[in-house]
C-alpha cells in the first residue's frame, strides 16, 4: 500500500480528473514556535480528525470535497501563520487539533487553484522548527510514523508527510479499530527511522508513503507506517 502521490502524472488517469488540495496551517507566532516533532504529530491527527469528522462521510457537507480529493493525488500543502493572520484563517469552515505545543487548522479540500483568499497569501516556505530537545522514545503500542533518515525537509514538507502516513494507517483500519483509535484522541508518534532500520521498514510490506518529488525533495519512499498493538487489525502491519 502506498500514498496515491506516487505515479507519474502522465501515466495515471487520476490525473485527467480535477486535483484537490487539503490544506493545514500551523500557528507559529515569533515567541513561541512549536516544538517540530510535537508539530508533525499534530498535522498528522489533524488529518484523522478531518477524515472521521461526520461532515467528511455520507451526506455531510465536506464530504463530496473529500471524495473528489481521495479520487486524485492526496495533496496536502502546510502553510503557516501568526496573529491576525491566523484569526482569519480560523474564521473559515476547518478544524483545529492541539498538541503540546503546536496548534494546527485543517481545512475540508480545496481545488488546487482555488483556495480561499484567507489562506491563498499565507507562507508556504520557510516553516523550518526544531527540537527543544531530542524526543522521547515513541509508544510502539501505538502506530508510529517513520521518517526517511537520508532525506532533509522544511518543517512543513515533513507534517504533510506525516499527514499522508496516518491517512494510509487509516485506510487499513476497519471501522472498529478506527472509533476505538479516535477514542484514543489518534494517538501516534512521528521518529526518524535509523539507517538501518529504515531499511527493514522498507523492505517489511508495511504502507510506505512515495512523494512524487514535485518539492523540496527527489521521488521516493518518505515515511513508512509501523502498527501498534491496540488497535487491530493494525497489529498486522508491524514487522515480522
Amino acid at each position: 500500500m502506498t500514498s496515491n502521490d506516487t505515479v507519474p502524472y502522465d501515466e495515471d488517469p487520476r490525473d485527467r480528473a480535477p486535483q484537490f488540495v487539503l490544506p493545514l496551517v500551523v500557528r507559529i507566532e515569533k515567541a513561541a514556535p512549536p516544538a517540530r516533532t510535537d508539530a508533525l504529530e499534530t498535522a498528522a491527527r489533524a488529518v484523522l480528525f478531518l477524515l472521521s469528522d461526520e461532515r467528511a462521510a455520507g451526506d455531510g457537507e465536506w464530504a463530496r470535497a473529500v471524495a473528489d480529493w481521495e479520487d486524485g493525488r492526496i495533496r496536502k500543502v502546510v502553510r503557516r501563520a501568526r496573529g491576525a493572520e491566523w484569526r482569519k484563517a480560523s474564521a473559515l469552515p476547518g478544524m483545529a487539533v492541539t498538541g503540546a505545543t503546536a496548534e494546527v487548522r485543517v481545512f475540508p479540500p480545496v481545488p488546487l487553484d482555488g483556495w480561499p483568499k484567507e489562506l491563498v497569501k499565507l507562507q508556504v516556505s520557510g516553516t523550518d522548527l526544531d527540537d527543544p530537545e531530542p524526543p522521547a522514545a515513541p509508544d510502539l503500542t501505538r502506530p508510529v510514523l517513520w521518517i526517511n533518515p537520508g532525506l532533509e525537509m522544511s518543517a512543513g514538507k515533513a507534517m504533510a508527510q506525516a499527514g499522508h502516513g496516518a491517512q494510509l494507517a487509516w485506510w487499513a483500519l476497519d471501522d472498529a479499530a478506527r472509533d476505538a483509535w479516535r477514542e484514543d484522541g489518534f494517538a501516534l508518534s512521528v521518529r526518524t527511522a535509523d539507517p538501518e532500520r529504515w531499511a527493514e521498514l522498507t523492505a517489511s510490506g508495511l504502507p510506505v508513503v512515495r512523494d512524487a518529488g514535485f518539492t523540496e525533495i527527489a521521488p521516493g519512499p518518505t515515511v513508512a507506517v509501523e502498527g501498534g498493538e491496540r488497535y487491530c487489525p493494525l497489529p498486522r502491519l508491524r514487522l515480522p
